[in-house]
């Protein structure tokens, strides 16, 4: 984030020079108040820019056998444009390389979910995925992992059919 100021910083230092070489160019006769104009312009462009690129951005750094499963698109007042254009603020991506079948019943796997927040750092959830009942549940303690055949119990959450984790772990 702090990175990110900096830019922004910079983004309206460069604005406000253009400005200024757009004064000197016309012999002072572009008024002052441009300078400052373009430097809020500057900014803010940076700004917008660089929230509508992240979502891109991060995901293009994710390792390979990482997909994403769901995006979070946002709209907000102060943001007027993200009504014509929803913003990805937020998604969530699965380690599908990495996700392990469960030895005791091969309907289960065990994958992590990572939560990315625009500003935030990524969170690591592990999962655990019922292929057979399409269902999925956090991975802790209390879990009760089902022998093959038997119910789930209320820990557990249904997933529809098409949904990506089910599509992504099952198909295997």
């Amino acid at each position: 984030m702090l990175w990110e100021l900096i830019a922004t910083i910079f983004a309206g230092l460069g604005a406000a020079g253009v400005a200024l070489g757009l004064r000197f160019i016309s012999r002072q006769r572009l008024p002052r108040w441009l300078i400052p104009v373009f430097a809020a312009v500057g900014m803010l462009s940076f700004q917008i820019h660089s929230e509508y690129n992240w979502y891109s951005h991060q995901t293009s750094l994710l390792p390979e056998g990482v997909a994403v499963v769901k995006t979070i698109e946002q709209t907000a007042p102060w943001r007027p444009w993200s009504y014509f254009f929803p913003q990805t603020l937020r998604f969530i991506a699965a380690d599908v390389a990495n996700a392990a079948v469960n030895q005791r019943n091969s309907a289960l796997v065990l994958v992590d979910l990572y939560f990315f927040e625009r500003r935030m750092s990524a969170k690591r959830v592990p999962q655990v995925v019922h292929c057979q009942q399409m269902a999925q549940a956090d991975f802790t303690e209390n879990l009760q992992i089902p022998t093959a055949g038997e119910a789930l119990s209320s820990q557990w959450r249904s997933l529809s059919a098409t949904d990506p984790l089910i599509t992504l772990l099952c198909a295997k």
